[in-house]
């Protein structure tokens, strides 16, 4: 199943046991949205349950609220990336904020999915990795999928959730395929906010999350043929992080590279390499390393293979962790 029919699958599962879940969108009514994720379900739900909004992300996300605060259990979908800017006051001041506000009398158990990242040959809007922002928000969750089962459990488990939490979909792994366990009984651990090891190893640890998952997993295939064992860390959640996991790892291996799509400046990368020093100074053999998108608007389609952490860059990164010859040094460099 890939993963866009695995959200399906999770959003038909959420709609069922649930009457109060319903589905707002640009086109994600009778088209099913660009990428498909609704396909068919306003078919099976209707019009009031599966609602075709304007082009108004400012205007979904405040209908979004009202809804949330009757008891409802919103599923807002961002078309793309890009577009979620217009809603962020309502994101940032208003769903944040509802259940402090009111001291924890009103519940906002909203989902906001977007489809995030690049790697599909679209321009800067339809591209970005917007999701440090909303991580550096308080009182919002901020998760990430990587496969389709994941995809399929943490939809639900979200849609589940009485916190607001933002689902940030890799849109360049929609189409990636996996087995896929329907009849899987959600879990009451909270796995949407742990970190999963994907790959275990003993020299460098790997953490990354959404598209850049499936890339590390072939850095660590490759990095064998050069009796390299790197240790690969989905982190899930990127907002609380599971510092946890990452520690642990850390501590064993003595070693970070941290790898996202996003800009190198203020990002996830920057907060993982800020704690793990903090919390594992005495075990760390070298400082942490970021291999992340550059501090530039997102390129022209063209260029965007030259911005996006590839195979080669983030192994450049374990050399540069590991202090052997790389793309800054030339030589081996000590810190």
């Amino acid at each position: 199943m890939t993963m866009t029919k695995a959200l399906n699958a999770g959003l038909r599962k959420a709609m069922a046991d649930d009457e109060r879940v319903v589905l707002m969108g640009e086109d994600i009514g009778k088209l099913g949205g660009v990428y498909r994720v609704t396909q068919g379900l306003q078919d099976t739900y209707g019009p009031r349950r599966v609602m075709d909004t304007p082009l108004a992300e400012s205007a979904i996300l405040g209908t979004a609220v009202g809804l949330a605060y009757a008891g409802y259990r919103p599923v807002c979908e961002i078309q793309f990336d890009g577009f979620i800017y217009p809603a962020f006051d309502q994101i940032v001041s208003q769903v944040s904020r509802m259940h402090s506000r009111t001291a924890g009398h009103v519940l906002m158990p909203l989902v906001i999915r977007v489809p995030f990242g690049g790697g599909i040959g679209s321009a800067e809007h339809h591209s970005d990795s917007p999701e440090a922002y909303f991580a550096h928000t308080a009182g919002l969750r901020v998760v990430s999928v990587s496969d389709p089962q994941d995809a399929y459990t943490i939809i639900q488990e979200a849609i589940a959730s009485d916190d607001p939490v933002l689902l940030f979909e890799p849109k360049r792994r929609y189409h990636l395929k996996g087995e896929v366990e329907l009849d899987a009984t959600l879990s009451t651990e909270d796995s949407m906010g742990r970190a999963r090891i994907l790959a275990e190893g003993d020299d460098v640890t790997l953490v990354t999350y959404g598209g850049l998952v499936q890339t590390c997993l072939d850095v660590a295939r490759v990095a064998q043929d050069d009796h390299i064992s790197i240790e690969v860390i989905d982190l899930r959640s990127l907002s609380p992080i599971d510092f946890d996991t990452v520690a642990s790892s850390v501590n064993k291996t003595g070693r970070l590279v941290v790898t996202h799509e996003a800009a190198e400046s203020g990002g996830i990368g920057a907060e993982l390499a800020a704690v793990i020093t903090e919390r594992c100074f005495y075990s760390l053999e070298h400082a942490p390393v970021r291999v992340t998108g550059f501090d530039i608007p997102y390129p022209v389609a063209k260029l965007e293979r030259h911005h996006l952490p590839d195979l080669d860059r983030i192994l450049d990164g374990i050399d540069r962790a590991l202090d052997r010859p790389n793309s800054t040094s030339g030589s081996g460099d000590q810190w």
